[in-house]
């Protein structure tokens, strides 16, 4: 049977669009007829968008839950790292993400995580060494090596990382980049090691840099980091080398939109329809040879109509030729899943959380909103009775990370800008080892929202000790990292416990996804581990838990 599509075509390569028929059977296309030389009043047919490096875990969503709320938007494919999982769950969490993302039509790509653990200064869940990076990459399902984090190891020729650079250049799979503020001489060094993407570019200066030597360059807009603003000009110039990403896109956001809306925002700025389709189109299939159509006759029939150019609202989406959303409504149904975890850690007291002034370092993480690097001050919390306790009034609030994989003393620090006036929150997400984090303004609070997670096994919670009726917890019980519930009621529950964050005070646009990141220590400049508080310019412990 087969599905006749019509409609105003844009062709991405040539760069012109007209009145025509795709014509679409057994998943392919059939046929693309060229049936005016100019556009008519009425939708455009495409290619669907791809999202060139998102971590799926980070929706809390599994894979196919993933996919069900992505069609809607256009989304037809993503680029995939699984390092979240894999940082919990080993190879056994990356194969985990694979099996469940064949339940879908949907084309995710996943990588093989380069940086498990992302540094020896933390607690993860499992390691993957070389010999297990070589046989994620022997996978036809694994399509490249995933963010290199280890930028310092590149740069001092690590034997190991080296290793999983060759493997991957073995089976002839890209290498992708993350290697935030390096620029000049190192970043020329790292690029030259053969990594050829990255997405952690927080000014065009250093973009261009990168560029220069050959690097591509992801724009990326997420629910936390987001730098399209400062990079989105390069298009201009540079259509051959961009490509668009979310890296990081909590349910509720990806309810609303996607890559969908890079493009109408690039396109409001006046950039050129085609290299903004280019960008989030064609370059990544091209630079990661992607099983994903293009709209050409015989390609896989992974196409998109949309209402206009300029708004890129999604009427339909094919993959594969099958229709898996019509305005608006998503056609990929929920299904039940198995669950992984590896979650192994007793509920705390209050008493757990108290840090004497003796063992203060004196720095104080500074959180920036909508970025993921933070900044390091030297200022000094509210001493009480030899204790140091969160200071409201300066908004210096106490910080905590709890081991998740066994029993450990708490590593705890302070840190400023998450404005909560009363109560904690708390996340088994916690980048890259998922760790438990929590930031509150007393050890009550503190421990009952950590607690609402151990009781679970991973969540996202909110507690107020001095209102028990308060306190709530959004169950991950998938790695400690996803739900194995519908999409739409996850989203409905996050964006629910994320109200439940600001009213408790907290002016991060997105407090949840601001805490996961206090913990990840590849990413300047001061960050807390669950072995105490992290220098990422000398790249330190400070101090160590006794």
């Amino acid at each position: 049977m087969s599905v006749k599509v019509k409609g105003n075509i844009v062709d991405l390569k040539s760069k012109e669009i007209f009145y025509g028929e795709v014509t679409v059977a057994q998943g392919k296309i059939q046929s693309v007829e060229k049936l005016g030389d100019t556009p008519k009043d009425g939708p455009f047919i495409m290619p669907g968008f791809i999202d060139a490096h998102v971590h799926i875990e980070s929706s809390m969503l599994i894979p196919s839950e993933f996919a069900k709320l992505a069609v809607v938007h256009g989304t037809v494919a993503t680029i995939s790292d699984p390092h979240e999982i894999a940082n919990v769950c080993g190879i056994e969490g990356v194969e985990y993400m694979i099996e469940n993302g064949k339940t879908v039509p949907f084309k995710f790509n996943f990588g093989a995580p380069s940086c498990v653990p992302a540094t020896v200064f933390e607690t993860a869940g499992a390691m993957l060494a070389a010999a297990a990076v070589d046989k994620l990459l022997a996978k036809n399902e694994i399509l490249y090596l995933s963010e290199m984090m280890n930028f310092p190891g590149v740069l001092n020729n690590d034997e190991e990382v080296f290793s999983k650079i060759d493997s991957a250049k073995k089976y002839n799979k890209p290498v992708d980049g993350h290697a935030p503020g390096l620029m000049g001489e190192d970043a020329k060094k790292y690029i030259e090691a053969g990594i050829s993407t990255d997405h952690e570019c927080f000014t065009a200066e250093e973009a261009l840099g990168k560029l220069k030597y050959g690097m591509k360059i992801l724009i990326r807009e997420g629910s936390a980091a987001k730098n399209f603003e400062a990079l989105i000009d390069l298009l201009n110039d540079h259509e051959d080398e961009i490509m668009f990403c979310s890296d990081d896109k909590h349910p509720d956001n990806l309810v609303k939109s996607h890559i969908n809306e890079l493009c109408r925002r690039a396109v409001a700025k006046g950039i050129d329809v085609f290299k903004v389709l280019k960008a989030s189109c064609i370059n990544p299939v091209e630079h990661y040879r992607m099983n994903v159509g293009l709209l050409k006759e015989g390609d896989p029939a992974d196409i998109i109509v949309v209402e206009n150019l300029k708004d890129f609202k999604v009427k339909a989406t094919y993959i594969n030729g099958e229709l898996v959303a019509e305005n608006g409504v998503s056609k990929i149904k929920t299904k039940p899943a198995s669950v992984i975890n590896n979650f192994n850690c007793s509920k705390k007291k209050p008493k757990d959380f108290k840090i004497s002034n003796t063992d203060f370092s004196g720095d104080v993480i500074e959180a920036l909103d909508g970025q993921l690097i933070t900044n390091k001050l030297s200022v000094s919390p509210k001493s009480v009775n030899g204790f140091y306790e969160s200071d409201i009034e300066k908004d210096i609030l106490k910080m905590a990370v709890i081991n998740r994989y066994h029993d450990a003393l708490v590593s705890i620090a302070f840190i400023k800008n998450f404005g909560l006036k009363n109560g904690a929150i708390a996340s088994s997400v916690a980048h890259d080892s998922h760790n438990i984090i929590t930031v509150g303004v007393d050890d009550e609070s503190i421990c009952e929202a950590v607690n609402l997670i151990i009781e679970k096994k991973g969540g996202v919670s909110v507690a107020d000790f001095s209102n028990p009726s308060f306190n709530q917890i959004l169950p991950l019980p998938v790695a400690g990292l996803m739900s194995d519930e519908d999409g739409y009621k996850v989203a409905e529950m996050y964006t629910n416990i994320d109200a439940a964050a600001k009213e408790l005070g907290s002016q991060l646009s997105a407090p949840f996804m601001t805490l996961s990141f206090m913990a990840l220590l590849v990413i300047p400049h001061l960050k807390l581990s669950d072995k105490g508080l992290f220098d990422g310019d000398s790249f330190k412990l400070l101090n160590t838990l006794s």
